[in-house]
């Protein structure tokens, strides 16, 4: 598995987890094709990965992540923006051709 969080989406992640969780809990991302980058996602906060999930520990935070999300995720950089156009995870993915754009905004809960 090959994907980045950059240090602002790991902030992001670690203030979901700290406001919905505790210490054993993860982030689940749920990725699915769609949008304009190819890349759709369902994020929440977690007490144990779902059937099937795998958790992966990456820039010092569990995530929970189904199979799909796994392959979807490969060479894709996460971001988190906070500006007055977009809030939340942005997902950069060098594949993605559709709409100009090799992003996708996905709003934060």
């Amino acid at each position: 598995m090959n994907f980045v969080l950059t240090p602002s989406a790991v902030k992001f992640i670690r203030m979901m987890l700290r406001a919905d969780g505790d210490a054993s809990s993860g982030f689940r991302l749920a990725v699915s094709p769609g949008g304009c980058s190819g890349l759709s996602a369902d994020i929440s906060v977690r007490a144990k990965p779902a059937e099937g999930d795998a958790v992966v520990e990456l820039s010092g935070v569990k995530l929970f992540l189904p199979a799909e999300s796994r392959l979807l995720l490969e060479g894709v950089t996460v971001d988190f923006a906070d500006t007055a156009a977009q809030t939340g995870l942005v997902f950069h993915d060098p594949k993605a051709t559709s709409c100009g754009s090799h992003t996708q905004k996905l709003v934060s809960l």
